[in-house]
């Protein structure tokens, strides 16, 4: 990790010169807080808040989010120091590479597609739910062996059971995502408002107008009593609920990208990063609570939560809009997840530890178009074969291991770098960077052991790729010649 090349030399490394190319600070406090928000409220609330209250929270998934918000708030400002310090835009992948060196960054980047693929595969699985939702209440039932994972027990209305074979509208909504994204398909900022305000008004209206129908006796015991294993309920499964909904959470670390953007990043920043995480645990809160209030956890255990709740109490006209504002949402971080899973890709091809055709850019459309495939098939597989409770748990673990990493570099740069002019300063470091860590850590003990076992099996094949290819292929490693070993 250690290296004799200074903060400034890395970035050179990297970007060349940054000097002179500045961001307008026109951003303030609040309008940080509503890219917070718009980021934030997505994929988790419509998806994983009934599988962790049916399998390990219960009620007590309230206390899951609340834990698992605690956590991103630590990461968070962590992250806003690290973007208004290292002027360059791009992921924790780019900031450990400015930080703590290539070897690091390669770990940090194969952890991210934890975080961008499976979680557009988490996505679609929910996806898929609230389509096939929408068309049974239209009279039209899909195959159920081919809306479900691979060997997955599906119950019929007659009580005779089928087993899934396919996800079929999972994979085929991540291919439609994937060629329009590699044809230069770009959100607009006012459709981007527009699915921001359809998410907003379908979690207050579920909250405000589900409120009327809460049978509190569903809240007793706000945590059911452990089955006899870490995590199957009790207060070990609020910890590993937290771990399941932090999935909710990922987008935040968005909210640090615009501290150069900020009309006075001191202040803007805390606010608008602890603001946003604040508005959105409170609405994650009270859906959890609304909905284990509508009804009994154990039935939570669906693709599609928020609208079986909503039927649950023959909410009647308000079903539809909850399950189109569902979609919508999905649809969007569906196309931003894929979107930056190549463009990570594509920068880390650029920098020598992908294979080139991974940076080939379309001559016609200006995209890394055979990324944005190769990606898009893979998470369409993986969409399609594997149940939205194991996907969810791995996107969770992988993002998290990635969070320690980013508070580590704040941590190692304030020793390092101790002169360099920040823009934003984490306030308490160390001790908010080692909560961040702690937090972090404490939410990875909560997940299974078998999603442990598969985040090393997936870095074991990670350093396995970068030992064989990327670390003789490095762009700074080339030119700094063999005695630059493991740094960058």
């Amino acid at each position: 990790m250690a290296s004799a090349l200074t903060l400034r030399k890395r970035l050179e490394d990297l970007t060349g010169d940054e000097e002179g190319h500045t961001l307008s600070k026109s951003l303030s406090a609040l309008s940080i807080m509503a890219i917070g928000i718009g980021g934030i409220i997505g994929a988790g609330i419509f998806v994983l808040t009934g599988t962790a209250a049916a399998n390990y929270a219960g009620p007590g998934v309230m206390l899951s989010f609340t834990l698992a918000a605690v956590a991103c708030a630590f990461v968070g400002l962590c992250y806003a120091e690290l973007s208004a310090l290292i002027p360059i835009a791009g992921s924790s992948y780019t900031y450990t590479y400015a930080t703590l060196g290539e070897f690091f960054a390669w770990i940090i980047g194969w952890d991210l597609v934890l975080e961008y693929a499976m979680g557009a595969a988490t996505v679609s699985v929910g996806w898929s739910g609230y389509l096939v939702s929408i068309l049974r209440d239209v009279g039209i039932h899909l195959p159920p062996q081919f809306t479900n994972s691979l060997g997955s027990t599906v119950k019929l209305v007659d009580g005779s059971t089928v087993t899934g074979l396919f996800n079929l509208p999972a994979a085929m909504i991540v291919l439609l995502l994937t060629f329009m994204l590699a044809r230069g398909t770009r959100e607009s900022a006012t459709v981007n408002n527009v699915m921001v305000a359809v998410k907003l008004a379908v979690v207050l209206g579920f909250i405000v107008i589900g409120a009327f129908y809460v049978d509190t006796s569903h809240w007793s015991p706000l945590v059911p009593e452990n089955k006899g294993a870490f995590g199957e309920f009790g207060w070990s499964g609020v910890l590993r609920g937290a771990g399941v909904v932090f999935f909710a959470y990922i987008g935040f670390d968005a909210v640090s990208t615009a501290a150069q953007e900020a009309r006075k990043p001191q202040t803007d920043m805390p606010i608008g990063i602890l603001g946003s995480l604040a508005v959105c645990a409170v609405l994650y809160v009270l859906v959890a609570a609304v909905l284990t209030g509508l009804i009994p956890y154990t039935e939570l255990n669906v693709p599609d939560p928020i609208a079986k709740g909503a039927d649950a109490v023959g909410m009647g006209w308000f079903t539809w809009p909850i399950k189109i504002g569902a979609i919508a949402g999905l649809t969007t971080v569906m196309l931003v997840l894929l979107y930056g899973q190549s463009r990570i890709f594509y920068t880390m091809s650029k920098d020598g530890l992908l294979p080139p055709m991974f940076s080939k850019v379309h001559p016609k459309f200006g995209t890394p178009y055979l990324s944005q495939y190769l990606i898009g098939g893979c998470v369409a597989l993986i969409g399609g074969l594997f149940p939205i409770s194991l996907l969810g748990e791995m996107v969770s673990i992988g993002t998290l291991f990635a969070f320690i990493l980013v508070c580590a570099a704040v941590m190692y740069l304030r020793r390092s770098e101790a002169e360099a002019h920040r823009p934003f300063r984490a306030p308490g470091v160390p001790v908010t960077p080692i909560l961040g860590v702690l937090f972090c850590l404490a939410l990875m003990v909560g997940l299974p052991l078998d999603t442990w076992i598969r985040l090393f099996v997936w870095m074991a094949i990670g350093l396995a790729i970068y030992f064989a290819y990327s670390r003789h292929h490095s762009v700074v490693q080339r030119r700094a010649g063999p005695a630059a070993g493991l740094t960058r």
